[in-house]
């Protein structure tokens, strides 16, 4: 049997974590209909991951619990292949032929980035595998290309988005936090969200300046979250749910339908998602941290 390797092949392996917005404020709209949004954003510990192989021409292949949905999916739609494309453009045309192979453990179009994370897991890794060291500027560029959320997760690291999403500030002291993921496995659209937004111009983040992190996020909000939970009811419930469970604090995270909670511990995060699996085992629960600085 022929391979579809060549000899010495090498892999290269990327992690997408799921992106969180802790806070998403909408303040205002530009001309040209995009919303204009200043978000708290975190990533955690669990998420797709992205493996590319050397190979003797282009392949791509999928497997893992959510693959289903983005089989039936148009290729020509697909933000893993476009990110390599868009990468070669840039980069020459002469980087050998890759294998890309997504393992899909994210609910898809769920509001934890997880799109938006495959494509800037695969420009990461493709930078590495081929070895291009392209400026930071014109990485952003090509990720902006690729969607409003794809700079943020090139970071992958805590900060705060504001613009469509382009313009980051990192954040080097939000400490780990504990939380457990909810969707109902229903989606949610978008466009059709930010359509029901009742006001599109509301009051910016307030400075943190020494105050806790839980009482900065406390104080923050998702705009989305009434609207989403006007179409989809079991928002509402997924959000109850954790409360119920012991969580601190509870918000959906983007456009939805995720839910998270954060818990105090780890093992507070893990009792409430094994208590959450019973209640509703047809649902995905998560329990996992954020990848962020000392504990809180």
């Amino acid at each position: 049997m022929l391979s579809h390797k060549p000899i010495g092949a090498v892999e290269t392996t990327e992690a997408a974590p799921a992106k969180i917005n802790l806070a998403l404020h909408v303040t205002g709209q530009r001309a040209d209909g995009y919303h204009l949004l200043e978000m708290l954003v975190t990533f955690t510990e669990v998420g797709d991951v992205v493996h590319i192989e050397d190979a003797l021409e282009d392949r791509f292949s999928i497997s893992g619990p959510f693959s289903h949905t983005l089989m039936q999916s148009d290729a020509g739609d697909n933000l893993v292949l476009k990110a390599r494309d868009l990468l070669r453009q840039a980069s020459g045309p002469e980087f050998r032929p890759v294998a890309i192979h997504l393992e899909k453990n994210l609910p898809v179009s769920s509001g934890i980035g997880g799109g938006s994370a495959d494509a800037a897991a695969t420009l990461r890794g493709l930078c590495r595998h081929w070895n291009i060291a392209l400026a930071p500027g014109k990485l952003a560029e090509i990720a902006l290309k690729l969607g409003a959320d794809v700079p943020m997760c090139l970071a992958s690291q805590p900060l705060i988005a504001r613009g469509i999403g382009e313009d980051i500030e990192m954040l080097h002291d939000m400490p780990v936090l504990n939380l457990v993921l909810v969707n109902p496995l229903k989606g949610v659209s978008t466009p059709e969200i930010f359509k029901r937004l009742t006001s599109k111009k509301n009051p910016t983040l307030e400075e943190r300046g020494d105050a806790p992190w839980m009482a900065f996020i406390g104080k923050s909000r998702n705009d989305l979250e009434p609207p989403a939970r006007a179409v989809l009811t079991e928002i509402g419930e997924a959000s109850d749910l954790l409360l119920q469970a012991g969580a601190e604090l509870v918000r959906m995270s983007g456009s939805g339908a995720t839910c998270f909670g954060l818990f105090a511990t780890v093992q507070d995060a893990e009792t409430a998602a094994n208590t959450l699996r019973q209640y509703r085992p047809g649902w995905y629960v998560q329990a996992t941290k954020t990848m962020g600085g000392p504990l809180r």
